[in-house]
């Protein structure tokens, strides 16, 4: 059980990294949705670029050793997921990279939807 839970939050990290980077797509769509988004690229780039571990991950370490395995060999998500959240040797400057191409990116989709939504009539009644 232990270890179907420390899955399911390595798909939860995975879904949240995806979140981070590319949900301003689904602002376009459902405005509001700005109000988790932004904190959300927020928490994302500090976490990148501080190196501060995100706190799914120790909580996925400790449903792992609960499970004991302590090793990402096996399945989908160890072969897939994982070099994807826990890159090896990643460096601080590439970390710093990253959460610089997430705040461009988002700014980009941003920049979008303000010019989309400018561009929108501002009384369609009259």
């Amino acid at each position: 059980m232990y270890a179907i839970l420390a899955g399911a939050i390595i798909l939860a990290h995975l879904l949240f990294i995806a979140f981070v980077v590319a949900g301003g797509l689904l602002v376009v769509r459902w405005p509001r949705l700005a109000w988790v988004h932004i904190p959300a690229v927020v928490w994302g780039v500090v976490v990148e670029m501080t190196g501060w571990i995100c706190p799914l991950t120790p909580l996925e370490n400790h449903l792992r050793r609960l499970s004991g395995s302590s090793s990402y060999s096996g399945g989908f998500i160890e072969q897939y997921l994982i070099p994807v959240i826990y890159p090896a040797n990643i460096t601080a400057s590439t970390q710093f990279i990253l959460g610089g191409l997430v705040i461009a990116i988002n700014l980009v989709i941003y920049a979008i939807i303000i010019r989309k939504q400018r561009a929108l009539p501002k009384d369609i009644h009259r």
